[in-house]
């Protein structure tokens, strides 16, 4: 019975993770940010459902579409508040401008965490599950709600998929993560193409928070180990590697599960990020990654 309740349980937070890691990568892959109030858009966006629901009286399906809006807003913010404003400065390096991103991107996920904690304070918080029952699955009694968090991850990186590969525009996306400087001598502006993918990254990001909240629960001190989850699945796929990422939100999934059923919750984190350190130093560019 263990051994089917891990591989349903680990399947849903994988997918989970595979689907917040996918919008983290594309960002990466795109703009070259790597991204770290990842986790707090992600948790801001659950409590906002969560928020919704017992506040305001919305339903389920409302809740969760006030969710996924402060999750677009959020990821927004991050872009005009602390990414543009440095890669135009003309005060910084070139060459220092990632470190910089990199620690505005950090302090502002602190702001956003420390806001949802003034606000809603820090005890852990359910999201109002879609979907109600429980069912039986491989002997197994298992939460609806898993089976539907699972399908709806996969459903918008399917839906992501199309988007890029099956659309002009999305296409434009493609090459700009190739190519920047050949997307501009085709006459597309990159800042509308920056635009569109943080866009989408916080459509993505609100999803998987408020599917987390849904599954698990959340409170402010998810977001450095959603963040650290994050970044494990990136640079373990490989930085710019949709694919890459995908497998790694499954290997990362399954190890957390193991070590939370097997070991305990509190430790579920360390597998992952010790193997981050090995693949680190084997194959720095990760499984899958061009850079």
């Amino acid at each position: 019975m263990l051994f089917w309740q891990i591989l349903i349980d680990g399947f849903a937070i994988s997918s989970l993770y595979a689907l917040g890691a996918t919008g983290f990568t594309l960002i990466f892959g795109v703009s070259g940010v790597l991204n770290l109030s990842h986790g707090a858009i992600m948790v801001a966006a659950a409590v906002a459902a969560w928020a919704a629901a017992g506040d305001l009286h919305l339903g389920a399906y409302m809740a969760a579409l006030v969710g996924v809006l402060v999750g677009v807003i959020l990821s927004f913010g991050t872009y005009f508040v602390t990414v543009r404003p440095i890669q135009r400065s003309s005060r910084i390096a070139h060459s220092e401008k990632e470190i910089f991103i990199l620690t505005a991107t950090l302090l502002w996920g602190i702001i956003i965490q420390e806001l949802v904690a003034y606000l809603f304070t820090n005890n852990a918080k359910t999201v109002l599950p879609i979907v109600q029952g429980v069912v039986t699955f491989l002997g197994v009694r298992t939460p609806a709600n898993e089976f539907f968090t699972a399908a709806v991850c996969w459903l918008a990186i399917g839906l992501l998929w199309l988007l890029v590969n099956r659309t002009r525009r999305g296409k434009a996306v493609l090459a700009a993560s190739m190519n920047p400087r050949g997307v501009t001598l085709l006459g597309i502006e990159l800042s509308s193409i920056y635009l569109m993918v943080w866009a989408i990254y916080g459509v993505l990001a609100g999803i998987a928070g408020i599917l987390l909240g849904m599954f698990l629960g959340v409170s402010s001190y998810s977001v450095g180990p959603l963040t650290a989850s994050a970044f494990s699945i990136v640079v373990l796929g490989g930085l710019g590697s949709v694919s890459g990422s995908l497998i790694a939100a499954y290997v990362v999934g399954y190890l957390e599960t193991l070590t939370a059923y097997l070991v305990s919750p509190a430790y579920r984190t360390i597998p992952a990020l010790l193997l981050l350190v090995i693949v680190m130093y084997l194959r720095p560019q990760g499984l899958f990654g061009r850079r």
